[in-house]
């Protein structure tokens, strides 16, 4: 099989989706791969070290072309065009984007979204060790732009001698919501998070031992909780579907003037009321007096770090797949819920019914 690695065109965007491991492992197995010429540079990863791998380099259109084509982030509209029937294998985030799936549908392309593949258990393999970085990210941002220079209310997060620290309140405690927790405990935060879920909870209460108060998520709950934050991270994740807004405006406008959210589920449509996606160069917004951090890839700012990360994660599916598409979704169920668009049909019951629609059979 050909296998393409296209650059990344989303604003800010610094990953690449194939290291030059996996590279060496698909031509070991005797696999060509074609990688777009300066896609692994901002990672870190100069073009002669893909071809030392056993990679060729070649053209945007070139990498495009191949059998099965791996990426980072979801296609963006100028890419639309270079969209045909192969395979694509990338986030997608459908459910916030039906202008993609429909040029998904109309190339023939069939779709598999990382943060789909899904276990037996319920886990995101795939989307986990990013929802990780994300996680410590947003702490790091949020305690940014806490800072006065940065317009927030200028509060350390971890105070000071006589000085209790910032308080932070993290909305979901999944993957994501649960690094944050760590990171801002870690640096001294007074930490509340709260979860639909009882047991994410109980998780959470063993691991820090009563450091980290935990609260059953309700509406009243949070906000009752953000009433008093100086940060709020919104880490809230329904595999497939639109994130479930649980910060309106209205709690928003209790807060204290220049207190900083961090939206993490932005890409999948967001949690926060008001959120819309930003760039790493122009990250943050204005919102009912505090400030709004909204970048929709966040793990772009620790290129490195998260292409390794990301690469680790998806590369034995990518050697799956590139053995034989149909004999990897047959021998993997977890691959299989990835499919997200197959013969012109959205066949993934949850991005369906987020774009209004009815699955189509994978």
């Amino acid at each position: 099989m050909i296998i393409g690695v296209p650059a990344e065109t989303k604003s800010g965007e610094t990953r690449v989706a194939l290291a030059p491991a996996g590279v060496h492992e698909l031509v070991a197995r005797g696999h060509r791969v074609v990688v777009e010429s300066g896609a692994g540079r901002r990672a870190g990863i100069a073009d002669d070290a893909m071809v030392a791998a056993g990679a060729q380099v070649g053209t945007a259109g070139e990498a495009w072309a191949c059998d099965l084509v791996l990426k980072v982030k979801e296609p963006q509209p100028e890419e639309h065009a270079l969209l045909r029937d192969n395979v694509l294998f990338t986030f997608l985030h459908l459910a916030a984007g039906p202008a993609l799936a429909d040029a998904l549908r109309t190339a023939g392309t069939t779709a598999l979204s990382y943060d789909t593949v899904q276990l037996e258990d319920g886990t995101l393999p795939l989307l986990a060790p990013m929802s990780e970085i994300a996680g410590r990210l947003a702490v790091l941002a949020g305690a940014h732009h806490l800072l006065s220079p940065a317009g927030g209310r200028g509060v350390l997060l971890g105070g000071a001698p006589g000085v209790p620290g910032a308080r932070v309140v993290v909305l979901g405690a999944g993957v994501a919501g649960s690094h944050a927790v760590a990171q801002a405990a870690g640096l001294g935060a007074d930490v509340t998070a709260l979860d639909v879920s009882l047991n994410a909870l109980r998780r959470l209460d063993e691991r820090f031992g009563g450091r980290v108060r935990t609260v059953a998520s309700t509406a009243h709950a949070v906000a009752e909780e953000v009433r008093s934050a100086d940060l709020v991270i919104g880490a809230v994740l329904v595999p497939g579907r639109r994130a479930p807004r649980v910060l309106t405006r209205a709690m928003i406008e209790t807060m204290p003037r220049g207190s900083v959210l961090v939206d993490i589920a932005v890409d999948q449509g967001g949690c926060i009321e008001g959120a819309v996606p930003t760039t790493h160069a122009d990250p943050v917004r204005p919102l009912a007096g505090s400030l709004l951090y909204s970048v929709a890839n966040m793990p772009a700012a620790v290129g490195v770090t998260a292409t390794r990360a990301l690469t680790n994660a998806t590369l034995p599916y990518v050697l799956a797949l590139a053995d034989g598409v149909e004999a990897a979704l047959d021998g993997d169920a977890a691959l299989r819920r990835g499919v997200n668009v197959r013969d012109g049909r959205i066949v993934h019951p949850e991005v369906a019914a987020a774009l209004g629609e009815r699955a189509g059979s994978a």
